[in-house]
């Protein structure tokens, strides 16, 4: 199944089950990937995030029915999902401006979030630097935790993580107990959890057989892959979120590769992360289609 496809497959189901209790693992399997990574995927991809998008479309179809019907207000709350006409009050309110009950006046002015539509479309030939590598089996050192997607949470407990790394020292023993400075890895694994909220994400370096593992760290295997290696340049995190949003955007759905899901790996090398010539990179497991 192609990229865009899949990811479109989803759409359909959900918008098929705006008024039943969606399980977003069955999402998922609509696209052909984990939840994690589809959630991943269609944030980059669509500009929101999949509970965002989901809350957004039921607040627009129950508003559409307070105002065309004489429907009660507790009636549409648990038809969309909502526990108590509190909770769906606040939401709709917070949504549309205007509370349920001023929504069945007339003249009422709602707002409406469209159902979306993924296409592939060609806005001009971009460069994209890449390069496909066979990497053997490789150890690293690694310090993890576990992160979710829920309320996009993990956009603000990454950096977190980050920024409490460089202060405990967290980053400077890595450097040190390395074998390759190259680069220090942020490594997010994409199956590992039954949970498709949760994610595992670690800080780590590579390491060899000889290598003490201090207390609160773990040595790690990543397995042989073939890679797909993007070259990023810029400041921090806007060239790494650019470079993202080309590779689901751009790249997999034109290239005849497909992500393993498996993992990906961003790769930081030594220097100011504000500089504009700054370098790093992305590494994502794939296969051939």
């Amino acid at each position: 199944m192609d990229w865009v496809t899949g990811i479109q497959n989803a759409i359909n189901y959900i918008e098929e089950h705006l008024t039943d209790e969606i399980d977003f693992n069955l999402i998922s399997k609509e696209a052909a990937c984990s939840g994690f990574y589809f959630q991943r995927i269609f944030s980059i991809l669509c500009g929101i995030t999949l509970s965002d998008y989901i809350r957004n479309r039921r607040l627009t179809l129950a508003g559409s029915e307070l105002c065309a019907s004489d429907v009660k207000v507790i009636d549409i709350a648990l038809k969309y999902g909502y526990e108590s006409p509190e909770s769906f009050t606040r939401a709709f309110t917070k949504f549309h401006g205007i509370t349920p009950s001023e929504a069945k006046k007339d003249g009422s002015k709602l707002k409406s979030f469209s159902r979306l539509s993924v296409k592939i479309s060609l806005s001009g030939g971009n460069i994209m630097d890449y390069k496909i590598i066979e990497k053997e089996a490789f150890d690293i050192i690694e310090k993890m935790e576990t992160h979710t997607v829920d309320n996009s949470e993990n956009a603000k407990s990454i950096p977190d993580f980050w920024t409490r790394s460089h202060k405990d020292g967290t980053v400077k023993m890595l450097t040190e107990l390395t074998t390759d400075r190259t680069f220090i890895f942020g490594v997010c694994y994409g199956n590992l959890s039954e949970d498709s909220k949760t994610f595992d994400y670690s800080i780590a370096a590579k390491c060899d057989n000889n290598t003490v593992i201090p207390e609160g760290f773990r040595k790690n295997t990543i397995p042989a892959r073939a890679w797909a290696v993007f070259e990023c340049k810029g400041a921090m995190p806007n060239a790494m979120q650019d470079m993202w949003h080309k590779i689901v955007s751009e790249f997999f759905p034109t290239s005849g590769y497909e992500p393993t899901y498996e993992m990906d790996i961003e790769a930081y090398t030594e220097g100011n992360m504000n500089n504009p010539d700054y370098y790093s990179e992305i590494w994502v497991p794939v296969v051939k289609k």
